[in-house]
């Protein structure tokens, strides 16, 4: 049985990421895997003689000992029944977690706002992550709540024990994926939650950019938009016929739609495909988008 792996760090956006993913794995009844990762000397040497600083490696040993033990202890408390298990390696947390993703149902990263293309180029481990990994990614922001995840109550509380916020999920239908729209439906499932589906279109593909919108055939093409949304999503529909699905079909691109809908969701789902840049993976600019400001939790799914 495949475990959901958090990257545990000791940062709050980190600890934010082991509580979801305890949730999910109870959820999924599967084993959760706690994973840290890094040379525990890293950079921790003298600027002239290149030797371990005394006692500074141990202290960091310590304190890494320290995190691990606190975060099984408080998870399992919180849980019971949670399956847990505990890494630590001294490899570098991004190979480390594209490792530990190969036998892995999921991984789970704290995030921070991820800021622009250029930080992942020098480095971001959750973007570096994301746009290498063959698995499913979540990304988790700092401060993030189980009860963020369900429908306030009549007082506007928050609280766990009302319905789950709707699952969100970007769907391109020129390429339309299995694994994110299956991952989406499969997400809403277990969560008894609605699920909306948003899809953007972009009438300049037709028209041609600069090029006057003709009322008549500008609600021709919104109406094939929705028909083939519609069509896209009946087998899926067929499928997990318990989820409640309702379907967007929106001007405009999809990304800044999706971000306006992560303000009332449980867990926005976009795609990732699978291609090689020059340089590492690459994120396309829908997902990058929702990464940048997405309110809810992220899952980025790798499809061909």
């Amino acid at each position: 049985m495949l475990a959901i792996t958090v990257g545990l760090d000791g940062s709050s956006e980190s600890l934010a990421a082991a509580d979801w993913a305890a949730r999910e794995a109870v959820q999924r009844d599967v084993p959760l895997r706690l994973l840290h990762a890094g040379d525990p000397a890293g950079a921790l040497y003298t600027p002239f003689m290149g030797a371990p600083a005394p006692g500074v490696i141990d202290a960091q040993r310590d304190w890494t000992a320290r995190l691990l033990r606190g975060a099984e202890s408080r998870l399992t408390e919180r849980h019971p029944g949670l399956r847990l298990t505990v890494q630590e390696t001294g490899e570098r947390a991004v190979p480390a977690l594209l490792t530990a993703g190969k036998d892995s149902e999921l991984l789970v990263l704290g995030s921070r706002r991820l800021g622009t293309v250029a930080g992942f180029l020098v480095g971001s481990v959750a973007l570096a992550v994301v746009a290498r990994t063959e698995r499913p990614v979540v990304l988790v922001r700092a401060g993030e709540r189980a009860e963020d995840e369900h429908v306030p109550d009549a007082t506007g509380t928050g609280t766990v024990t009302t319905a789950y916020r709707d699952v969100v999920v970007g769907l391109d239908l020129d390429s339309p994926a299995d694994a994110v729209v299956e991952f989406a439906f499969e997400s809403a499932r277990r969560r008894a939650a609605g699920l909306r589906v948003v899809h953007g279109w972009n009438p300049a593909a037709v028209y041609g950019y600069g090029a006057a919108l003709d009322a008549g055939l500008g609600a021709d093409l919104a109406e094939e938009a929705r028909k083939g949304l519609s069509d896209a999503l009946r087998p899926w529909r067929d499928k997990f016929p318990g989820v409640e699905v309702r379907e967007q079909s929106v001007i405009g691109g999809a990304g800044r739609h999706l971000v306006h809908a992560s303000r009332d969701a449980a867990l926005v789902v976009v795609g990732r495909k699978r291609r090689q840049a020059p340089v590492g993976g690459r994120i396309g600019p829908v997902t990058h988008a929702v990464l940048q400001h997405a309110s809810a939790p992220v899952a980025v799914v790798p499809h061909d």
